[in-house]
Protein backbone atom coordinates (compact mmCIF):
# COMPACT_ATOMS: atom_id res chain seq x y z
CA UNK A 1 0.00 0.00 0.00
CA UNK A 2 1.50 3.38 -0.84
CA UNK A 3 2.47 5.93 1.74
CA UNK A 4 -0.15 8.73 1.55
CA UNK A 5 1.43 12.09 0.99
CA UNK A 6 2.79 14.82 3.32
CA UNK A 7 0.80 17.57 3.38
CA UNK A 8 2.75 20.63 3.42
CA UNK A 9 0.44 23.64 2.95
CA UNK A 10 -2.84 24.43 2.60
CA UNK A 11 -4.40 27.51 0.70
CA UNK A 12 -7.67 28.74 0.44
CA UNK A 13 -7.66 30.24 -3.19
CA UNK A 14 -11.13 31.04 -4.28
CA UNK A 15 -14.77 30.93 -2.66
CA UNK A 16 -18.36 31.42 -3.41
CA UNK A 17 -21.16 30.65 -1.01
CA UNK A 18 -21.44 26.88 -1.73
CA UNK A 19 -17.54 26.16 -2.41
CA UNK A 20 -14.09 26.53 -1.79
CA UNK A 21 -11.11 26.14 -3.36
CA UNK A 22 -7.86 24.67 -1.95
CA UNK A 23 -4.15 24.51 -3.72
CA UNK A 24 -2.80 21.56 -1.56
CA UNK A 25 1.34 21.44 -1.49
CA UNK A 26 2.23 17.53 -0.77
CA UNK A 27 5.10 16.03 -1.12
CA UNK A 28 5.24 12.51 -1.80
CA UNK A 29 7.25 9.71 -0.36
CA UNK A 30 9.72 9.69 -2.81
CA UNK A 31 10.42 13.14 -2.11
CA UNK A 32 8.52 14.48 -5.39
CA UNK A 33 6.46 17.85 -4.51
CA UNK A 34 3.24 18.14 -6.39
CA UNK A 35 0.73 21.14 -5.97
CA UNK A 36 -3.00 19.58 -6.72
CA UNK A 37 -6.23 21.68 -6.42
CA UNK A 38 -9.46 20.54 -5.11
CA UNK A 39 -12.68 21.86 -3.79
CA UNK A 40 -12.79 21.78 0.04
CA UNK A 41 -15.05 19.48 1.74
CA UNK A 42 -17.73 21.27 3.80
CA UNK A 43 -20.20 19.77 6.54
CA UNK A 44 -21.21 16.69 7.43
CA UNK A 45 -21.29 14.58 4.09
CA UNK A 46 -24.75 13.76 2.03
CA UNK A 47 -27.31 10.85 1.78
CA UNK A 48 -28.76 9.68 -1.80
CA UNK A 49 -32.09 7.30 -0.63
CA UNK A 50 -32.99 4.74 -2.65
CA UNK A 51 -37.12 4.44 -1.95
CA UNK A 52 -38.19 1.00 -2.74
CA UNK A 53 -42.22 0.73 -2.21
CA UNK A 54 -44.14 -2.50 -1.18
CA UNK A 55 -44.79 -3.14 -5.07
CA UNK A 56 -41.20 -3.01 -5.56
CA UNK A 57 -41.22 0.24 -7.69
CA UNK A 58 -38.24 2.47 -6.80
CA UNK A 59 -39.22 6.57 -5.81
CA UNK A 60 -37.96 8.79 -8.20
CA UNK A 61 -37.85 13.03 -8.47
CA UNK A 62 -37.31 15.48 -11.06
CA UNK A 63 -35.37 18.06 -10.38
CA UNK A 64 -33.54 21.12 -11.93
CA UNK A 65 -30.14 20.64 -11.62
CA UNK A 66 -27.65 23.67 -11.89
CA UNK A 67 -24.13 22.23 -13.27
CA UNK A 68 -25.99 20.76 -16.54
CA UNK A 69 -28.78 23.76 -16.53
CA UNK A 70 -31.43 21.17 -16.76
CA UNK A 71 -34.05 19.21 -15.17
CA UNK A 72 -33.04 15.68 -14.68
CA UNK A 73 -34.51 12.53 -13.33
CA UNK A 74 -33.06 11.10 -10.66
CA UNK A 75 -32.66 10.06 -6.41
CA UNK A 76 -33.81 11.94 -3.59
CA UNK A 77 -30.51 13.12 -1.89
CA UNK A 78 -29.74 16.11 -0.08
CA UNK A 79 -27.02 17.20 3.08
CA UNK A 80 -26.93 15.65 6.28
CA UNK A 81 -27.69 18.40 8.71
CA UNK A 82 -25.42 19.04 12.18
CA UNK A 83 -26.93 16.60 14.91
CA UNK A 84 -28.43 14.40 12.63
CA UNK A 85 -26.82 10.34 11.33
CA UNK A 86 -27.41 9.56 7.62
CA UNK A 87 -30.20 7.28 8.25
CA UNK A 88 -32.57 10.26 9.70
CA UNK A 89 -31.26 12.96 7.38
CA UNK A 90 -32.08 9.90 4.45
CA UNK A 91 -35.95 10.21 6.09
CA UNK A 92 -35.96 13.86 6.48
CA UNK A 93 -34.89 14.36 3.02
CA UNK A 94 -37.12 11.15 1.45
CA UNK A 95 -40.48 13.29 3.23
CA UNK A 96 -38.96 16.81 1.97
CA UNK A 97 -38.47 15.36 -1.73
CA UNK A 98 -40.55 12.85 -2.46
CA UNK A 99 -43.63 13.23 0.32
CA UNK A 100 -41.98 9.77 2.16
CA UNK A 101 -41.38 8.35 5.14
CA UNK A 102 -39.44 5.28 5.48
CA UNK A 103 -39.88 2.94 8.53
CA UNK A 104 -36.69 0.74 7.26
CA UNK A 105 -33.44 2.51 6.41
CA UNK A 106 -30.22 0.45 5.41
CA UNK A 107 -27.12 2.15 5.07
CA UNK A 108 -25.52 0.85 1.06
CA UNK A 109 -22.41 2.48 0.64
CA UNK A 110 -20.58 5.49 1.01
CA UNK A 111 -19.78 7.23 -2.59
CA UNK A 112 -17.27 10.06 -3.94
CA UNK A 113 -17.42 11.62 -7.37
CA UNK A 114 -14.36 13.09 -9.11
CA UNK A 115 -12.15 11.86 -5.94
CA UNK A 116 -8.88 13.36 -7.43
CA UNK A 117 -10.42 16.85 -7.43
CA UNK A 118 -13.58 16.99 -4.62
CA UNK A 119 -13.58 15.59 -1.18
CA UNK A 120 -17.40 15.39 -1.55
CA UNK A 121 -19.15 12.00 0.26
CA UNK A 122 -22.68 10.80 -0.28
CA UNK A 123 -24.14 8.09 1.66
CA UNK A 124 -26.13 5.52 -0.18
CA UNK A 125 -29.24 4.48 1.98
CA UNK A 126 -31.99 1.95 0.64
CA UNK A 127 -35.38 2.86 2.10
CA UNK A 128 -38.71 0.58 2.84
CA UNK A 129 -41.57 0.00 4.08
CA UNK A 130 -42.48 3.64 3.04
CA UNK A 131 -45.41 5.76 4.14
CA UNK A 132 -46.99 9.11 2.79
CA UNK A 133 -45.40 12.14 5.15
CA UNK A 134 -44.68 15.43 3.44
CA UNK A 135 -41.77 17.94 5.09
CA UNK A 136 -41.77 21.65 3.89
CA UNK A 137 -38.23 21.06 2.55
CA UNK A 138 -35.34 24.18 0.81
CA UNK A 139 -36.67 23.24 -2.67
CA UNK A 140 -37.51 26.72 -4.97
CA UNK A 141 -40.09 24.64 -6.78
CA UNK A 142 -42.41 21.02 -6.39
CA UNK A 143 -40.52 17.96 -6.97
CA UNK A 144 -42.29 15.84 -9.60
CA UNK A 145 -42.38 12.30 -7.84
CA UNK A 146 -42.21 8.59 -10.36
CA UNK A 147 -42.37 5.63 -9.48
CA UNK A 148 -40.27 2.88 -11.82
CA UNK A 149 -39.93 -0.65 -10.99
CA UNK A 150 -37.17 -2.06 -10.11
CA UNK A 151 -37.00 -4.92 -12.33
CA UNK A 152 -36.60 -2.35 -15.57
CA UNK A 153 -33.72 -0.71 -13.85
CA UNK A 154 -31.91 -1.56 -17.58
CA UNK A 155 -34.43 0.87 -19.09
CA UNK A 156 -34.63 3.23 -16.51
CA UNK A 157 -30.49 3.78 -16.83
CA UNK A 158 -30.86 4.14 -20.78
CA UNK A 159 -33.14 7.14 -20.60
CA UNK A 160 -31.33 10.27 -21.62
CA UNK A 161 -32.62 12.55 -18.66
CA UNK A 162 -31.45 9.68 -15.88
CA UNK A 163 -27.44 10.44 -16.10
CA UNK A 164 -26.11 10.97 -13.05
CA UNK A 165 -23.65 8.02 -11.87
CA UNK A 166 -24.41 8.29 -8.14
CA UNK A 167 -27.79 7.46 -8.35
CA UNK A 168 -26.50 4.58 -11.28
CA UNK A 169 -24.28 2.86 -9.56
CA UNK A 170 -26.88 3.30 -6.19
CA UNK A 171 -29.82 1.28 -8.13
CA UNK A 172 -27.74 -1.34 -8.88
CA UNK A 173 -26.42 -1.67 -5.75
CA UNK A 174 -30.01 -1.76 -4.45
CA UNK A 175 -30.40 -3.86 -7.18
CA UNK A 176 -28.10 -6.47 -5.73
CA UNK A 177 -28.79 -6.10 -1.95
CA UNK A 178 -32.28 -6.98 -2.20
CA UNK A 179 -31.81 -9.97 -4.56
CA UNK A 180 -29.17 -10.91 -1.59
CA UNK A 181 -31.78 -10.91 1.06
CA UNK A 182 -34.94 -13.40 -0.89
Amino acid sequence: MPVKPEILKVTQTASSRLFAVEELQLRFSNGVERTYERLATRGNGAVMIIAVDAEDNVILIREYAGGIDDYTLTLPKGLIDPGETPEIAADRELKEEAGFGARRLDFLKEMTSAPNYMGHRIKAIIARDLYPCKLEGDEPEPMEVTRWPMSRIDELVALPDFTEGRAIAALYMTRSFLEKEV
